[in-house]
């Protein structure tokens, strides 16, 4: 995490939501998170492979655990749920498993928020890695993970500095 500097961009993004809470909750899946996913779903996702998601599988996806799994909640002054995240403690990092968010709060760019936000967690909690997770390159709705450099992917070979050329 010590080689990670966000950049202005970043910097707007961190400063847009610093009216957000974090709180690490146990992987209990609620009423509220579904409602949430199923609004992103729906507006962002469409077409994808989760948009069948029912209340069952979300709970399954949440509950059903043998790992350090917690679900963070980011809620704004007024209490109203904004994000989530289902992370995994590893014993070097967090992985974050899948993220969610209001889809109508735009200007706030919580997909983007919620990483740098996991990222400065990660470094408070001397972690070296946050973990984002499959990566397909020729996947558009995936190209947001380059821009949190440095970073790496798992080849053949192990771990590599990941270079978009």
């Amino acid at each position: 995490m010590a080689e990670f500097t966000p950049g202005r961009s970043f910097k707007r993004i961190i400063k847009a939501n610093a009216d957000l809470t974090a709180t690490a909750c146990s992987p209990d899946a609620t009423r509220e998170q579904y409602d949430l996913l199923r609004h992103y779903l729906d507006t962002r996702h469409r077409h994808g492979g989760m948009s069948d998601m029912t209340v069952l599988d979300y709970i399954a996806m949440v509950e059903e655990t043998a790992v350090d799994t917690n679900m963070v909640e980011y809620r704004d002054a007024a209490g109203t749920l904004q994000a989530c995240v289902l992370r995994d403690t590893m014993r070097d990092g967090y992985s974050l498993v899948y993220s969610f968010f209001n889809p109508a709060a735009k200007s706030r760019s919580l997909g983007s928020f919620v990483i740098l936000d996991q990222i400065a967690h990660a470094a408070r909690q001397n972690l070296a890695h946050v973990y984002l997770g499959y990566f397909i390159e020729d996947c558009e709705k995936m190209n947001y993970k380059k821009r949190f450099q440095p970073l790496q992917r798992l080849k053949e070979d192990g771990w590599q500095p990941y270079n978009d050329s």
